[in-house]
């Protein structure tokens, strides 16, 4: 007779971090295949009118947001993938530690890893990224950006706002208990 071998069982309690790194590619994905198309069809320094307050350019970032850093020399770009690895491991990180019911926060990790990834992606095979949204308004000009900057940005956005939320939440918890 042959013992039975017991099965540990899945832990239901965590998100499936499979669906949660597939949204990180799909921004990645996306991301660079929009900057395939700009390269494609738009030469260094190009800029084409869309809409008053909207253009396509092909810009090149070789700093960090808002060109920060841009003419500090070549250190800089190992220096943001060496970054972006370590902050994808965070990220990663963060969301196995996630549960079930968090599925709100992993889909802002989502966002940004996929958004640092696509950027990191840039950095690692060109020495620049690729900026091609470029929304202004008569002489202002925001600075130049991308998909990855897109989800990035929404992210740090949405996780600000949870943030908040909470805060205010634990306060109202606090206040009442008292």
């Amino acid at each position: 007779m042959t013992e039975a071998v017991e099965v540990p069982p899945v832990d239901q309690a965590r998100p499936s971090l499979l669906r949660w790194l597939s949204i990180s590619g799909i921004v990645v994905v996306l991301d660079q295949l929009s900057k395939w198309v700009v390269a494609s069809n738009m030469q260094l320094g190009d800029h084409i009118p869309v809409l008053p307050f909207f253009s396509w350019v092909r810009w090149h970032n070789e700093g960090a947001a808002f060109s920060m850093l841009s003419d500090s020399g070549d250190w800089k770009r190992w220096f943001f993938v060496t970054l972006a690895i370590g902050f994808t491991a965070f990220i990663v990180y963060e969301l196995r530690q996630l549960r079930v019911n968090d599925r709100f926060m992993a889909f802002v990790y989502a966002l940004i890893l996929g958004g640092a990834l696509g950027n990191m992606v840039d950095r690692l095979f060109y020495g620049y990224v690729v900026d091609f949204i470029l929304v202004h308004y008569q002489d202002w000009y925001f600075p130049a950006f991308n998909i990855a900057d897109i989800a990035l940005s929404c992210g740090a956005v949405l996780w600000i706002g949870f943030l908040l939320l909470e805060a205010k939440r634990t306060k109202n918890q606090g206040d009442t208990q008292n």
